[in-house]
């Protein structure tokens, strides 16, 4: 399936389907084995509606790193309240974790680039790669335009680090797109982002942005580096 050739397949395949045909052929054709990661966003949020208001066999998780928003919390509970279906949470381990604010504190990640991935890896990486372990279809909530690290994402993708398709359902579609939907179809979402978060993510690592800012400035503002990514979406190992 990681071939050029099969990714090539399903684009075409799949080319003139709706997101909602699509996610029914890969959940038909990946039986079990489909996952779709949500970190309550925007983007993720329009995507459960789809799978929890068309009852897919398709699985949800989430991560908690432990450091999430008090408001990204009341939209999980939302979110369970209005489908009243199960979202898989998967947590960082504990020893791991435990070892990195003993021996360097508990900001750290703030010192270098470093240890902030040393971060990101124990409380993000780690657990996505047993949430995604035996599954062989993956759906995100990438959008090209979220930063320049993803202005080439495709529809569909092999993701290297984890040995599995990726499946970007709204890769070309517009933030504005997205908010209007979530508007039409009542969908809970985070106040934060009527605050000016717009990529949301650990609570001492995301910043409100202002006009004109880069979609992602606020995620490890004090990073000069503009293809910021934590590690969950890197296509090599």
């Amino acid at each position: 399936m990681n071939s050029k050739n099969s990714i090539d397949f399903l684009t075409r395949e799949y080319r003139d389907k709706t997101i909602l045909e699509t996610l029914q052929l890969l959940a038909e054709k990946f039986k079990n084995k489909i996952v779709f990661s949500t970190s309550f966003s925007y983007e993720d949020q329009m995507i459960t509606d789809i799978i929890f208001s068309n009852n897919l066999p398709v699985k949800v998780f989430t991560i908690d790193t432990g450091r999430l928003f008090y408001e990204t919390y009341k939209v999980f509970n939302s979110t369970l309240g209005k489908y009243k279906k199960p979202i898989r949470v998967f947590y960082p381990d504990f020893k791991k974790v435990e070892k990195i604010v003993t021996e360097k504190g508990p900001f750290s990640f703030y010192e270098s680039i470093e240890n902030r991935l040393e971060c990101c890896h124990a409380r993000k990486v780690e657990p996505l790669k047993r949430a995604l372990k035996g599954m062989n279809c993956w759906i995100t909530g990438l959008r090209s335009d979220q930063s320049p690290a993803r202005q080439l994402i495709a529809s569909f993708e092999w993701d290297e680090a984890n040995s599995i398709l990726k499946y970007n359902p709204l890769c070309q579609m517009s933030f504005e797109e997205v908010k209007k939907y979530i508007k039409a179809n009542h969908i809970p979402y985070n106040i934060l982002h009527d605050k000016k978060f717009i990529s949301i993510g650990c609570a001492p690592c995301t910043r409100a942005i202002e006009a004109g800012e880069d979609f992602r400035a606020g995620r490890w503002w004090w990073e000069s580096n503009t293809k910021k990514e934590c590690g969950l979406h890197n296509k090599k190992k």
